[in-house]
């Protein structure tokens, strides 16, 4: 077999792709207040149909799962029929797309929500650090509640719901963002899961929560391969910390490997090995992300190392990445200071080849 490479086309859940590149999910605050897509995302959307699979900015299950300025969500008919129109226009141009979910958890701040409800964890275990309020500037992050052992469920439910909405949009899968500090990552982070009932304390009991949450997605989708799964093994980002992170994420990769979800996406951090102590444990499609170019990409392809790679920063600059890749253009460079501003600047408006 000829050597994998970034335009090998590849194969999710018995829909093909164009090439082995993906498009990380990356939040860039366009939405409009209520959690709707902008139209100017359906534009920046579609420039990047090129990618094998586009991944979504983070995109609330439910309302109290969101917590920064600006960001989307899909749990109201008016946020579902504006992502209708962003993945209408992705597959007029041959592309597919998956929906991430993002259930903040405890990184919330209440200027940035719609609802009055504090924000929910595992444990009453406050992050540090602040975040970017419209209203009032940087602010401490918000204190939350911990989840009743009786509310689990409902929180589950709502992962379940949005899979329904999101396919109703449109999608051809969705993924569980159990990475970054986030809800699912709180669960399984012996530093933000205090518990002492069965979604905490064992390594078993830590990763309940997500191997419920991918179940429910999986039932609600019909099918196990439209639902993917993002994680970031030891990322300290929000102030999220494991005692165990190798014993915490190969326990995790293990017990969802048989669930024969579309693909596992990982984020390389700060364990150097993840994706070599990862991979072999996994059965299905291994997405790897975290600061690749062309050449290491193709390099982790055509060694097995990985079947995609996904790509953040170098795709808010270069829409048509694939084809700079293909003819070995140059590529324009991103601007950090727009990644998270309104508006159409560092959005829609880089030139493509």
């Amino acid at each position: 077999m000829a050597d994998i490479n970034l335009l090998t086309p590849g194969r999710i859940d018995g829909f093909d792709t164009k090439n082995r590149i993906m498009m990380a999910p990356m939040t860039r605050s366009r939405a409009h207040v209520g959690g709707v897509p902008s139209e100017l995302a359906v534009t920046y959307y579609a420039q990047r149909a090129s990618a094998g699979l586009i991944l979504t900015e983070g995109t609330a299950p439910s309302a109290v799962g969101l917590g920064y300025a600006r960001t989307p969500a899909v749990h109201t008919q008016e946020q579902i029929a504006a992502w209708k129109k962003i993945t209408d226009a992705v597959h007029a141009k041959g592309g597919r797309m998956f929906m991430q979910f993002m259930h903040v958890g405890r990184i919330a701040h209440s200027a940035n929500r719609y609802v009055e409800e504090p924000p929910v964890a595992p444990s009453v275990v406050k992050a540090a650090g602040q975040m970017w309020t419209d209203a009032h500037g940087l602010q401490d992050f918000d204190t939350p509640r911990a989840l009743e052992l009786n509310e689990i469920p409902g929180v589950i439910e709502e992962y379940a719901q949005a899979t329904r909405n999101a396919l109703a949009a449109g999608f051809d899968g969705v993924e569980l963002h159990s990475a970054s500090g986030y809800l699912p990552m709180q669960f399984l982070s012996t530093g933000t899961n205090k518990r002492t009932d069965g979604y905490g304390g064992s390594v078993n009991n830590r990763i309940r929560f997500v191997v419920e949450a991918l179940e429910a997605m999986i039932k609600a989708a019909g099918s196990s391969g439209r639902v993917g799964m993002k994680i970031s093994p030891a990322m300290p980002f929000n102030d999220c910390t494991d005692e165990n992170p190798v014993e915490t994420y190969t326990t995790l990769v293990k017990a969802v490997s048989p669930l024969g979800l579309g693909y596992l996406h990982v984020l390389r951090t700060v364990i150097p090995d993840t994706f070599e102590l990862l991979r072999p444990l996994f059965k299905g499609p291994f997405a790897a992300g975290g600061g690749f170019d062309r050449d290491s990409a193709n390099a982790l392809l055509a060694s097995g190392g990985a079947d995609y790679i996904v790509f953040g920063k170098l795709f808010t600059s270069n829409p048509d990445l694939p084809q700079r890749f293909e003819k070995s253009a140059q590529l324009t460079p991103f601007d950090a200071t727009t990644f998270y501003s309104p508006g159409e600047k560092g959005y829609t408006d880089f030139a493509p080849l």
